[in-house]
């Protein structure tokens, strides 16, 4: 056994009002041990973890008073920590980060330059970017020794052509401003794209388009693990209609709030990000669950249209890549609701997707196909894991 067998790996996920962890052992293959998250940072901040199997390791409410921000919540868990890692030291901590700008197309070891670098990215994801940011000078205090990654949600889709990335916008006022389409949700398609060759190695080599359907949606069109095309552009709002933002409209909807309905900028932010979406159709919910148990015409109603943007989108990327050997659905949605997976492909037959409705019922923690012998196009459900991907370019990178 090695040294770095006996080490683990930290992922630090860190939100608006959480923050996730995710602790791995530090071997080729790296191998949950526990994860968790405080949440309710600002209101009623809670913290939970569990271990590899899924069994509870704690369940607490943390009194408000001393853990209403993201520093204390950030030392609770490292606390927390330090019982439970059987005297194994950390390698590496590796951070996800939702927006590298367009300095950063892979995974970076965290420096004071590297950071200051990173606080020119809040103005494009403000957010979120704050957040990520954060606990890597937290833990450059109190950890100094324990390197640190930054791994990026926008680097996977860097592989797009210039013409993909770029907006019909100047091309002189797009490059001073960095302005062009970075896409995310790009550590999930870097699973995809790594665990694919196990599943299907033909699509693995071809054409796939992954759908990574959860409360935040998105989609992407890859030739051979490469990015050709993606839904989402200069910021986490384009694209398909999710939980509570609206996706892609007309971006004159905007002028016309703030002229002619006299919204304030924060209210049409607020608009299209908070209220929009499943939440803003159905006027019930932001959770497909909630939906799907809804007799309410307005809750059928949200689920169509996301159905209906998911197969168009589908549909467009298919276009991207010039064809389609498979469909891949990951994340919340994607993996667990087989009513959306059916409507999708049914709207997608004429692309030659043909479902096995039994398979499609059935569950399953592994890849499996959901798709008929004969469909020329194969349709398969694979589990994302943006942690593990993490952890591995954590330990690629410090190494």
């Amino acid at each position: 056994m090695s040294a770095r067998d006996k080490q683990l790996v930290l992922v630090i996920n860190a939100g608006s009002s959480s923050i996730k962890f995710s602790l791995f052992g530090a071997q080729a293959d790296p191998q949950l041990v526990c994860k968790g998250q405080v949440e309710g940072i600002f209101t009623e901040p809670h913290f939970c973890a569990k271990n590899e199997a899924g069994e509870k390791l704690s369940d607490t409410p943390l009194p408000p008073s001393g853990h209403k921000n993201h520093d204390a919540a950030l030392r609770y868990i490292l606390d927390w920590l330090r019982g439970h890692t059987d005297g194994r030291s950390l390698a590496v901590i590796g951070h996800r980060v939702v927006h590298g700008g367009s300095s950063f197309t892979q995974p970076v070891c965290v420096t004071p330059e590297v950071l200051a670098a990173l606080d020119e990215t809040v103005a494009l994801a403000p957010l979120h970017a704050p957040h990520n940011i954060m606990p890597m000078r937290v833990l450059a205090e109190l950890l100094p020794a324990v390197p640190q990654v930054a791994c990026f949600d926008t680097a996977f889709h860097r592989t797009q052509s210039e013409a993909a990335q770029l907006y019909a916008l100047p091309y002189d006022f797009s490059q001073q401003h960095g302005i062009r389409r970075y896409g995310f949700h790009g550590l999930s398609y870097e699973y995809i794209a790594s665990v694919l060759p196990a599943v299907d190695a033909s699509a693995a080599k071809g054409r796939t388009v992954v759908a990574h359907l959860g409360n935040g949606a998105s989609m992407a069109g890859l030739l051979a693990g490469r990015c050709q095309a993606t839904t989402m552009g200069f910021t986490a709002l384009e694209g398909l209609m999710m939980g509570t933002r609206a996706g892609t409209f007309d971006p004159a909807l905007v002028f016309h709030c703030l002229t002619h309905l006299e919204m304030s900028v924060e209210q049409v932010s607020d608009l299209v990000h908070k209220q929009s979406g499943l939440l803003g159709v159905s006027g019930i919910s932001s959770d497909m669950r909630d939906l799907h148990a809804s007799d309410n015409p307005r809750a059928a109603l949200a689920i169509s249209m996301f159905c209906q943007h998911v197969a168009r989108e589908a549909a467009s990327l298919a276009a991207a890549i010039e064809g389609l050997d498979a469909l891949v659905f990951t994340a919340g949605i994607g993996e667990n609701d087989a009513e959306v997976r059916r409507r999708v492909c049914q709207q997608l037959a004429w692309l030659g997707v043909a479902l096995d409705d039994a398979a499609n019922r059935q569950r399953s923690a592994a890849p499996h196909r959901i798709s008929t012998a004969d469909s020329r196009v194969r349709v398969y459900v694979i589990p994302t894991n943006e942690e593990v991907m993490i952890a591995r370019h954590a330990l690629a990178t410090a190494a």
